[in-house]
């Protein structure tokens, strides 16, 4: 049996779990950030995404995404950046209490150096019940939104891995979730991966060997 993911139990170990994490990251540069949204879809835990706009320019148009972006100079930390992306992108208005934390950044390129990558920030918030079809995404930015219950990703027959070898002979391996709308893969994959382990640790395996849940 699942756990109550967005209980209130659950949401004061996953806020004291990424204390630390929030604590670090808030205030420091980031490229970008995203949100995180879990949500409840007719009583069902889910996690919203979006679809990027295949009219956008740039490698990741028609992919898969949480909803965010680049930070603006006029942010005052990356969870603002976050919230103010996703009021942008599907018109979805969270509050700031109702963000549970930050995750572990991630960078879109893990064989470069430090200073050559782009680095994206999640920010985890419970966003309460939602029906995705009543949101009005931009749509010069986002194509569609769309949920996929936490029981979906957490069935091992919904993931899969792919395996990437680098000139120099190095190998990793990054996550894919299958059987949804649409093939999630990437630094959403990776994200989505984080959030999973997060909220149930003793049910999701992560692929990443460097996957490990903070210390309170």
């Amino acid at each position: 049996m699942l756990p109550d993911f967005l209980s209130a139990e659950g949401e004061r170990r996953c806020r004291r779990l990424l204390a630390g994490a929030t604590a670090r990251y808030r205030a420091r540069p980031a490229a970008a950030a995203v949100l995180v949204p879990l949500c409840l879809v007719r009583g069902t835990p889910a996690l919203l995404y979006t679809l990027r706009s295949s009219r956008l320019a740039g490698k990741h148009k028609g992919e898969v995404s949480f909803p965010g972006g680049k930070c603006d100079p006029t942010d005052r930390d990356v969870v603002h950046t976050a919230l103010r992306e996703t009021l942008e992108e599907v018109g979805l208005l969270v509050s700031e209490q109702h963000v549970w934390g930050i995750l572990q950044p991630v960078s879109d390129q893990p064989a470069l150096l430090p200073q050559q990558k782009f680095t994206v920030v999640p920010v985890l918030a419970s966003v309460g019940p939602l029906d995705p079809q009543s949101l009005r995404p931009n749509r010069e930015e986002v194509d569609e939104v769309f949920a996929l219950p936490l029981a979906h990703l957490l069935q091992a027959q919904n993931r899969g891995y792919t395996h990437f070898c680098q000139r120099d002979h190095s190998q990793y391996t990054l996550p894919v979730f299958l059987h949804g709308p649409h093939r999630i893969w990437g630094l959403t994959a990776i994200i989505t991966e984080f959030t999973l382990h997060l909220l149930a640790p003793g049910i999701y395996q992560p692929c990443l060997a460097g996957v490990r849940l903070p210390r309170s």
